[in-house]
């Protein structure tokens, strides 16, 4: 008999393999479906803001239309009407000469970061390793605009005006994330980033904030949001993290950047017929939520704190936003199933998936508070929490 050849016995071995994976790809997506379910029956949650309604979400932005009176009326790609509105009240919050409003975050950095790239002559943008635009974006920003990245930090923390001096040449801009979201929603200091934005200044580089939840990092910082925005040439901010709207974006800066970054816009398919939805959402979240912001921050601290007297660990230690990380001893897929029959037994909504730690028999997840968080006492919140994390 013929021996089998190495292919013949790749593809024998190769199906029980291939069943195994189906397996368990069926087992994710029917836990997946047990979480969307569980998450919409949940009459209380203590993360964030409770997922509204979509009835009810529509209704309140019809009510936020007839407030801007029947003059508003409507936008047309990109221009006039709610949308205006919103550019309005970013640049009187930001202070600056003037802002554009994005269907996308992802869509709004690239634009201003290009248009900064061009002017400078250099593609080349200094940013933190773990910045949003390494890390989530699918390489995007260099396929699409050739940038060059320059990791400006290496691991979990804030760049430093050192940081910026070990990266010689020119550069087309640089880029801090406000707060680090994948560094644990950490904060330089206020003086750090004063030193930074001479740095850059004396330098001849553009700065640009990501500031995707700059509205919730002025508390910690101690200063306005135009005392935070006057440290950068041009500034990114999001619609609906912390404002809780539908989506969207806008970059503020000099006008002459800006109008450049609108021709971006254009270039990148972001000037919608209409982003009516949007606009009025985020003029719900400035109204709304923008107010509460040193109230979350409180409440994080405040949370954090208790947390740590029962026994679980956070960091930053204190918060630095209205957001933290949370770590607990176990493993993540055990955590998740108590996590997710709680959610199925009491209709409550604790925390969200947790995810293995690199310490070995650890596991962490992202917590944030916001107006859902507010409505508990955070003593029995905290009780709460270890009752379910620590099984």
């Amino acid at each position: 008999m013929d021996r089998p050849s190495d292919q013949q016995n790749t593809t024998e071995h190769s199906v029980p393999v291939a069943d195994e994976l189906s397996v368990a790809l069926d087992d994710e997506a029917a836990l997946a479906e047990r979480s969307r379910r569980a998450l919409m029956a949940a009459t209380r949650w203590l993360p964030g803001m409770m997922l509204p309604s979509s009835d009810g979400t529509l209704q309140e932005l019809s009510a936020e239309a007839r407030d801007l009176g029947p003059d508003v009326g409507w936008d047309r790609y990109g221009e006039h009407g709610p949308v205006a509105e919103v550019e309005k009240r970013v640049t009187d919050l930001l202070a600056k000469p003037a802002a554009a409003m994005f269907p996308s975050g992802i869509m709004a950095q690239q634009s201003v970061l290009r248009t900064w790239a061009d002017r400078q002559g250099s593609r080349r943008v200094a940013i933190p390793q773990l910045s949003h635009l390494l890390v989530h974006e699918m390489d995007g920003p260099q396929l699409l605009n050739g940038f060059i990245y320059e990791r400006l930090t290496h691991g979990e923390r804030q760049p430093t005006v050192e940081d910026l001096k070990a990266i010689p040449g020119e550069l087309g801009a640089v880029l801090i994330e406000l707060p680090l979201r994948d560094g644990g929603y950490k904060l330089p200091t206020w003086e750090e980033l004063v030193a930074l934005s001479h740095a850059c200044r004396d330098r001849g580089v553009p700065l640009h904030f990501d500031g995707a939840r700059l509205w919730e990092s002025a508390p910690h910082l101690r200063h306005s949001l135009a005392e935070v925005a006057a440290l950068a040439d041009t500034v990114y901010v999001s619609f609906y993290k912390g404002l809780g709207g539908l989506a969207g974006a806008a970059v503020a800066g000099p006008e002459d950047v800006i109008e450049e970054a609108r021709r971006w816009r254009t270039r990148h398919g972001g000037t919608l017929f209409s982003m009516l939805p949007y606009a009025l959402a985020a003029l719900r979240g400035m109204r709304e939520q923008l107010p509460r912001m040193a109230e979350y921050h409180r409440g994080a601290v405040d949370l954090a704190a208790l947390l740590q007297e029962r026994g679980l660990r956070v960091s930053p230690d204190p918060p630095h936003t209205n957001a933290f990380r949370l770590f607990v001893e176990g493993t993540a897929d055990a955590i998740n199933e108590r996590r997710l029959a709680a959610m199925e037994q009491d209709k409550v909504v604790l925390c969200w998936t947790f995810s293995d730690a690199t310490t070995p028999g650890w596991s962490w997840v992202e917590f944030n508070v916001g107006p859902a968080t507010m409505e508990w006492d955070l003593k029995e919140a905290a009780d709460a929490m270890v009752e379910l994390l620590a099984g």
